[in-house]
């Protein structure tokens, strides 16, 4: 059975179509790149998944489950957590409460001491343990990422849909954000993945979906999408298809 299946998934905002007739299955275990110029509508199709706008047609079904109409947090509770591509942490709380937070939102937590070791443990994984106590606010851009990402863990998802995470971050930042996503999959965890830097997506991910104009105009594994016509014309470029195939 599919994690994910999306059946002509549309949305409008007023006279403008955001999303157009979107099928995309997502099969367990995969690691899938969404990718597509600013304005294709990669941010609109998380939030539709997640409930945060209602599908103007079609639906969303997870594990089986239609979540087409279903709230944030009936998503969020049902295995479905997402990073978002501005972070922002409540900025007073500490940074364990923070992710103590998801942790007792979504993740199961029975209490607030239970949800605490969970956010323990997340901020463990991730390399901020020696960070619990501080202020969330106080963290550097780099480590609020990480922060997105333990709290988003510590909702125990099935499908986690990471929303730009390496935007702003330097060459090492992001070899050490590959590294987390890439053990974050090992977990088992599914993985949807927007991402404008194209070394990211071609070396962490099986398949590529891509959209432009609110449609998914072409997916398949990366070697075939960076010589795809469609997508070379609508977001790669002649020069960096050239590039990127000399170094095939």
């Amino acid at each position: 059975m599919a994690l994910l299946q999306l059946s002509d998934l549309s949305r409008q905002f007023g006279g403008l179509n955001a999303l157009r007739n979107i099928n995309l299955t997502i099969e367990p275990g995969e690691l899938v790149g969404l990718i597509g110029p600013n304005g294709a509508g990669k941010t609109t199709l998380i939030n539709v998944i997640t409930g945060v706008h209602p599908a103007s047609s079609g639906t969303v079904v997870f594990a089986g489950e239609d979540l087409t109409r279903s709230k944030p947090y009936q998503v969020a509770r049902r295995g479905i957590a997402r990073t978002f591509q501005i972070v922002q942490p409540f900025p007073a709380m500490s940074v364990v409460d923070n992710v103590a937070a998801g942790a007792m939102a979504a993740g199961g937590a029975s209490s607030v001491r239970s949800a605490r070791d969970q956010a323990v443990k997340q901020l463990e994984f991730v390399g901020l343990a020696s960070f619990a106590e501080r202020r969330a606010g106080s963290l550097t851009l780099a480590m609020r990422k990480r922060l997105e990402l333990a709290k988003s863990l510590a909702m125990k998802p099935r499908l986690l849909l990471l929303d730009e995470v390496n935007a702003g971050l330097n060459a090492t930042e992001i070899d050490q954000a590959l590294m987390l996503i890439r053990e974050i999959a090992a977990r088992g965890i599914t993985i949807l993945l927007i991402e404008h830097i194209m070394k990211v997506v071609l070396s962490l991910c099986t398949r590529i979906v891509v959209l432009h104009h609110g449609e998914l105009i072409a997916q398949g594994q990366p070697q075939d999408i960076i010589r795809d016509p469609m997508v070379i014309q609508a977001y790669l470029g002649r020069r960096y298809s050239q590039a990127e195939q000399e170094n095939v």
